[in-house]
C-alpha cells in the first residue's frame, strides 16, 4: 500500500511535502482536497485531518501525519537519503531556523483562512493585497541575507535541503501576488536552481492533477 496524500495544488504547505517525496523519490497516491469549494470541512476528510487543513499523509499502516514540517522531518528520519538537514546540529539549526521563518512568520499571517477572516472583517481587497505584501516581505527580507551566507546553490549549501522545501513554495506564492522579489538575489537564485531540479518541477502546481489553470 503507497503512502496517500491529501493536497491541494496551489497550497504551499502541501507543496512543501511534495517537494520533499519527489526528492526522496517516494511513491505516494494523491488525493485533492479543494479548500476554496470548502471540501476540507466536509466529514470524509475531517475523518481524515480534525483540524481540517492539508496536508495530511496517509502511511501504510493508517496511521495520519499532519502539518508540513513534521511530515517532511518523518520523512527524513524514514528515507534518510537524500538527506534534508545537514549532518552537524548548528547546520540543521540554520536550516529550521530559514524553514521556520516562511512556516510560522509568513504563512501562517496569508493563508486562506486568513483571506477569508479579512473578508468577513469588510478588507477590501486593495488592503489585503498589502497585507499579504508585508508579510511576505518580512519574511524575505530576514531570509536573503541567511541564504546570502550559507547557500551554495541553494538556501543552506549546494543540496536540497528542508529550507527549500518551504522557500520555493513561498516563492511560488510571492510571484501569485505580485510581489517584487528584485530586493533578493540570494533568494532568486535559490528559486533558479530549484527551477531546473527535477523533484522541484514535479512538486510544482501545474504540475498537479487538480491544477486549474487559466
Amino acid at each position: 500500500m503507497a503512502l496517500t496524500l491529501y493536497s491541494a495544488w496551489r497550497a504551499t504547505a502541501p507543496y512543501r511535502v511534495r517537494i520533499g517525496l519527489a526528492l526522496k523519490g517516494v511513491a505516494y497516491d494523491y488525493v485533492p482536497v479543494d479548500l476554496i469549494a470548502g471540501q476540507q470541512h466536509q466529514a470524509a476528510y475531517r475523518a481524515v485531518n480534525p483540524q481540517r487543513l492539508t496536508p495530511a499523509l496517509v502511511l501504510e499502516d493508517g496511521e495520519v501525519l499532519t502539518q508540513s514540517l513534521a511530515i517532511l522531518e518523518w520523512l527524513d528520519e524514514t528515507h534518510p537519503n537524500p538527506a534534508l538537514m545537514p549532518a552537524d546540529p548548528l547546520g540543521r539549526a540554520r536550516v529550521r531556523a530559514m524553514a521556520d521563518v516562511v512556516a510560522c512568520d509568513i504563512h501562517p499571517l496569508n493563508n486562506t483562512r486568513v483571506g477569508r477572516a479579512l473578508d468577513a472583517m469588510d478588507v477590501s481587497p486593495v488592503r489585503r493585497s498589502k497585507w499579504t505584501e508585508r508579510w511576505i516581505l518580512d519574511g524575505f527580507n530576514t531570509l536573503e541575507p541567511m541564504i546570502a551566507k550559507h547557500g551554495k546553490g541553494f538556501s543552506y549549501g549546494d543540496t536540497p535541503t528542508l529550507a527549500d522545501c518551504t522557500l520555493i513554495p513561498q516563492v511560488y506564492s510571492a510571484r501569485r501576488f505580485e510581489v517584487d522579489l528584485a530586493p533578493y538575489p540570494a533568494i532568486r537564485a535559490v528559486a533558479e536552481a530549484a527551477a531546473e531540479h527535477p523533484a522541484f518541477q514535479a512538486a510544482h502546481p501545474d504540475q498537479q492533477p487538480d491544477a486549474q489553470r487559466a
